[in-house]
Order: structure tokens, then C-alpha cells, then sequence
């Protein structure tokens, strides 16, 4: 048996059964030992998987990928650093890669452990069309109002793994409402806002950008449409909002920091990813090529701690080149490795196989990229208010020179950036893929 991935042809040793069209008849541990041999030749740490390893031991190739991430040892890191190889039926995978989500279509995170907050929707989801929106309010799930820190796992299997719910919203400067979801299909739009402001003596561009995976037709149309707009206005300073954005296809990424990178960078190292000992000849280094006439020669990001993987690769990819600022609640996710679907029967398996790093041989971050400047998440603001927190941290710097002092921040603001928010929103966050897919 043999699978071509990324170009290479990998061989694996399969003693116990060929590959099958039928994969209802597949026993669990056959898919098991598929998915565990793979891992022990592209795994980045294959050399880590013990020969005692039992593949049986598990219910299912998630299971597998999951138990191999105990072998993810790094130089400087005491514990095991891969958060992230794991597997999925191919039927939801393929919908996932797709951009077609199949719940209600809205995200939410704390603002403080007490007041849940719709952090975005998708317009074409349930929630887009029941016009509801980012910053509102939620005060009662199914009628429950323990809407707080000490029931965050049934408010995540409310919202991101129920077929109907009932919620009952806060609205700004309007009348509370109640509005029962049905959870369906629908296309996802990863580019969620962008709009031009003017600051000081120029023009700042600003759009929310989602995930690296969906339609990729759709996303490079949608980065024509805003660049050529952005150089239109002759917007002299970017920031680029990646806080919801946990990763996605590389090749969306390139397609970005393409835009984003100044014409100094043009034909100049972009990212290396390199592959374990079996497969070093295959590390491969991209370039850049630059698209658009934007030249800048520095950038805002707003992350947090759902910033994750393809978004960290764009960020880290453009330090070596430009002045980078990072403004948010915490730090990025830490996701500096990647991986390839595998096709195992039904399921595609996932497991790390390659890491990036930047020109400077910089890509270590597995405890994330670190912030500029910290700011709480304006979950009570839309997309594009100025007042909003992070946005408005980053206009006060271009507008100043500095950001604004610590003792500015209100008491709502320093609430939602104690730790027990932060990791609470952490946990909330976890249902959102995390991930670097070639």
C-alpha cells in the first residue's frame, strides 16, 4: 500500500489486511494499526513512538493520533508540545475544508466570567439570518440564566453541538430578545468585515479575516476586492484582524502574506517547512512574490489565544521583513507545525509531519508569539467600531506613537483579561479547528 503525500511516495508496511473499498466491514483495530504505522514514518517524532505502542488500545484513529502526541518532545519544553494531530471521518472532514459548517453559525466568548458574548456569526448560518450579531448579550440558554464560568462545558455543547436551542439575547440600545436556532448547513465566509479609516494624516485599512480554510476561489477574490481597495484609498497603514483564526491551507497563507509582504521582500525567503529524518529531502523553502501595490512597511495583527497555526506561519513569515505589532487579550495559540490528510479507509488521519520556520530559521514558538501590547477582546463592540478594544489600542498608536496607558483601562477591561478569563475563553474556544493543512 502506498499514499502520495505532498509529492512523496511513502511506503508502509500493512501485514494485516489491503486496502478495502468496503470500509464498513474494516475492524476498528485494522484502521488502527493503519493509522499508528503511518505515524511512525511521517510523524515529525516518529523516532519518539515506542515499539510497545498499542494501536488496539483505542476506539478509533482519533484515538491513535491523540496517544501519539505524548511522544512530541522539544529541546527547551518540558512537556509534550503537539496539541493538535488527531483524525476525522473523511465525510466531515471534507465539509469542514469546505467552508460548510452544519450548527447555528454563532461563536461566543466571555467578556468577564460572568457575561457571554456573541463574538461573531456567520451571515449565511442560522444566527447570520436571524440578523443576530456580534457584542450581543446572552443571557439565558434554553431558558437556564447559569451563564457563567461554572457551566462552560454545557454552554459549549448548547451552542456548538445542539440541533435546536433557544437563546435569550441582550441587544444594544434595543429591547431584549428571545430567538429559537435550528442548526443547518451553510457556506462559510472567512472575511468577515473591512473597512478604511482615516488617522492623523493618512488612511488605515482594517478587515477581520476568519480562517485560512473554505473556498479558495472565493477567498482570493475577496483579497482582490480589499487590496485593490485598500490601494485605492492609498492606505498607508494595515491591521489585520486574526483573532478567531485558527489556521487553515497554507497555500491561502502564501496567497496573503503575498499582499501584506513590502516590495523589499519580493523574491526573498517566505517560510522553509521541514519534514522529519525519512523525508528531509523533501523540506522545501517558498519565496515570496508580491501582489498588489501596497508597500508598507509595517503591520498590526489583533490576535489571542485562538490565533493559531497559518495565522501564526503569516505573522512569523513577515517579521524577518517588517515592523510587527501584536495587540490582543494573550498571546498566539503556539502552532508552529503542520500536517497532510492521510487517508485511512473512511477517516483521514492527521498527524504533525512538518514544522515552518521563517528566513531567520525563527518558528520555535510553541508557547505562541508574543504581544506588543495586551488588550482585553471588545466583545461588546461590532466589527469596525473604533471604540472597539483592540482596534481602537492600535488607531490610538498610529494616531499617538504609543499605545495608551495601562491605567486607561476600565474595570470591565481588566476583568475580562484576569487568567481565569483567559482560560476560560481558551476552553470555550476549543470546538474551533486549530490547524496547518497542506
Amino acid at each position: 500500500m502506498k499514499a502520495i503525500v505532498a509529492g512523496a511516495v511513502i511506503f508502509i508496511g500493512l501485514s494485516v489486511v489491503s486496502c478495502r473499498k468496503d470500509h464498513d466491514i474494516v475492524s476498528s483495530e485494522v484502521k488502527n494499526d493503519t493509522a499508528a504505522n503511518y505515524a511512525r514514518d511521517i510523524y515529525l517524532w516518529h523516532n519518539n513512538i515506542p515499539g510497545t505502542f498499542n494501536a488496539h488500545s483505542f476506539t478509533d484513529p482519533n484515538g491513535v493520533m491523540q496517544a501519539i502526541r505524548a511522544f512530541s518532545t522539544e529541546p527547551g519544553f518540558n512537556m509534550p508540545v503537539d496539541r493538535w494531530s488527531f483524525a476525522m471521518l473523511k465525510r466531515d472532514w471534507d465539509a469542514l475544508s469546505s467552508g460548510v459548517g452544519g450548527d447555528f453559525g454563532m461563536n461566543i466568548f466571555f467578556l468577564t466570567n460572568t457575561d457571554l458574548r456573541v463574538s461573531y456569526v456567520e451571515p449565511e448560518s442560522p444566527a447570520g439570518k436571524a440578523g443576530i450579531r456580534r457584542s450581543w448579550h446572552i443571557k439565558q440558554i434554553n431558558g437556564n440564566p447559569n451563564i457563567n464560568s461554572t457551566n462552560a462545558d454545557g454552554i459549549v455543547q448548547a451552542v456548538y453541538n445542539s440541533s435546536v436551542g433557544s437563546f435569550l439575547f441582550e441587544r444594544p440600545h434595543a429591547t431584549d430578545t428571545t430567538i429559537t436556532l435550528k442548526a443547518s448547513s451553510y457556506k462559510e465566509h472567512p472575511l468577515l468585515f473591512d473597512s478604511v479609516y482615516t488617522t492623523g494624516a493618512g488612511k488605515t485599512g482594517y478587515f477581520v479575516f476568519n480562517s485560512f480554510l473554505g473556498d479558495t476561489v472565493e477567498i482570493k477574490n475577496e483579497f482582490t476586492r480589499i487590496f485593490n481597495k485598500f490601494s485605492s484609498e492609498h492606505v498607508n497603514d494595515l491591521v489585520v484582524d486574526l483573532r478567531y483564526n485558527g489556521g487553515g491551507y497554507v497555500s491561502v497563507q502564501n496567497m496573503l502574506a503575498n499582499y501584506l509582504a513590502p516590495a523589499a521582500a519580493d523574491h526573498k525567503v517566505m517560510l522553509t517547512e521541514e519534514f522529519n529524518d525519512h523525508y528531509s529531502s523533501y523540506n522545501v523553502t517558498q519565496n515570496f512574490t508580491k501582489k498588489g501595490t501596497l508597500d508598507l512597511n509595517r503591520l498590526f495583527f489583533i490576535v489571542s489565544q485562538n490565533t493559531a497555526s497559518a495565522s501564526e506561519l503569516l505573522i512569523n513569515s513577515l517579521m524577518p521583513y517588517m515592523d510587527v505589532h501584536l495587540i490582543g487579550p494573550s498571546s498566539t495559540h503556539g502552532k508552529p507545525v503542520g500536517f497532510y490528510p492521510i487517508s485511512v479507509f473512511d477517516w483521514y488521519i492527521f498527524p504533525v509531519s512538518f514544522r515552518t520556520v521563517n528566513k531567520n530559521g525563527e518558528g520555535n514558538y510553541f508557547n505562541g508569539l508574543s504581544l506588543s501590547h495586551q488588550q482585553a477582546d471588545g466583545l461588546d463592540k461590532d466589527w469596525g467600531d473604533q471604540s472597539e478594544g483592540c482596534l481602537n489600542a492600535v488607531l490610538f498608536f498610529i494616531n499617538n506613537g504609543n499605545y495608551a496607558p495601562r491605567m486607561a483601562v476600565s474595570p470591565q477591561q481588566r476583568m475580562a483579561l484576569t487568567e481565569e478569563v483567559l482560560g476560560l475563553n481558551e476552553r470555550v474556544g476549543r470546538p474551533r479547528f486549530k490547524g496547518m493543512i497542506r
